[in-house]
């Protein structure tokens, strides 16, 4: 069984066993918790076990303006966690 799931703004498509990377969850590693469906789209109850926290890949940012002298440099990194997808009801 099959469904959408939602958190962090985003939705993501769940089949039970797979690793999902989402946005950063409060929850501790192996810890159990219920994921939210989007209405229509498979059954109502997920739950889901975290594996793991993370920070992803740095992404660089420039803006530059010729001959005004201007150059802003940053940079960014996203936090995430991996979600084992465990039983879909």
């Amino acid at each position: 069984m099959t469904s959408i799931i939602k958190t962090g703004g985003k939705q993501y498509f769940a089949a039970p066993n797979a690793v999902l990377s989402v946005e950063k969850l409060d929850a501790e590693i192996g810890e159990e918790i219920a994921l939210e469906t989007v209405n229509g789209f498979g059954p109502g109850k997920i739950t889901a076990t975290v594996v793991e926290h993370g920070r992803g890949d740095k992404i660089n940012g420039f803006k530059y303006k010729a001959k005004k002298n201007v150059r802003k440099k940053w940079g960014h990194r996203q936090s995430y966690t991996k979600i084992k997808i465990g039983e879909v009801k």
